[in-house]
């Protein structure tokens, strides 16, 4: 299946989610989830490889149109990467305030969409938009990879991984990217971008993210104190 995947908005909308973007980091800085702000500093570099490494050099599919692609995909990169896997990490971390972690991103980009679709009139328009039918193949086959290996390590008996509990994580932070676009006008009304990217974009990296996380966790407590090491807690 191709189709393009597109996004128009006021150039104030960038401004306002910078302002957005610090305040959430703050937040957590606050709280001391350090672990989660380098997770999401270090998403927003490998997104920015992708979008404006592969995407928009390498195959073409993406078109930036109002602003210069290199600043413009780098800040899309870093607000969305940053975003995604801050707030992915903190679900995964299990700590009981898995709400109180989730209301903060919709409602930063709820609010952020509104403020600058109601006061973004004199400001410039940009319009990006990527075709999916190059990349969503391969897309697939690295989430059918990591979520067969979590199957088969359930199931051989090793140490039960909740994959409901990842897919609702997965399908859920993408969809809700995508819902708050729509709701916030910049998304066109297609049922494609909301359906198949909600389950594969976001949702492909998950079983990843899990084995790293739980990687460093043994390592490193959140506020990047480091845990005290026992015999075969790395194996």
């Amino acid at each position: 299946m191709d189709f393009t995947v597109s996004r128009t908005f006021s150039s104030l909308y960038i401004f306002l989610d910078i302002i957005w973007l610090l305040f959430f980091a703050a937040f957590l800085l606050y709280f001391r989830r350090r672990l989660a702000v380098i997770v999401g500093l270090l998403a927003g570099v490998v997104y920015f490889l992708v979008d404006f490494g592969i995407f928009y050099k390498l195959l073409g599919t993406r078109e930036v149109y109002g602003a210069d692609p290199f600043w413009f995909l780098l800040w899309l990169s870093m607000s969305y990467g940053f975003t995604n896997f801050a707030w992915i990490w903190l679900l995964l971390d299990g700590d009981g305030h898995a709400v109180e972690w989730s209301l903060l991103p919709i409602l930063g980009w709820i609010t952020v969409g509104q403020l600058s679709h109601n006061f973004g009139g004199g400001f410039p328009e940009i319009t990006i938009s990527r075709g999916t039918g190059s990349y969503h193949g391969v897309m697939a086959l690295i989430l059918c990879i990591g979520y067969a290996f979590i199957v088969f390590r359930n199931l051989k008996g090793g140490e039960k991984v909740n994959i409901l509990w990842l897919l609702a994580i997965g399908i859920g932070v993408q969809f809700a990217w995508e819902a708050a676009l729509l709701i916030n006008g910049i998304r066109p009304p297609l049922w494609q971008p909301v359906v198949v990217n909600s389950l594969i974009e976001t949702n492909l990296g998950l079983p990843y993210t899990w084995y790293i996380h739980k990687r460093v966790s043994r390592r490193w407590n959140e506020d990047l104190s480091a845990k005290p090491l026992h015999t075969g807690s790395l194996r």
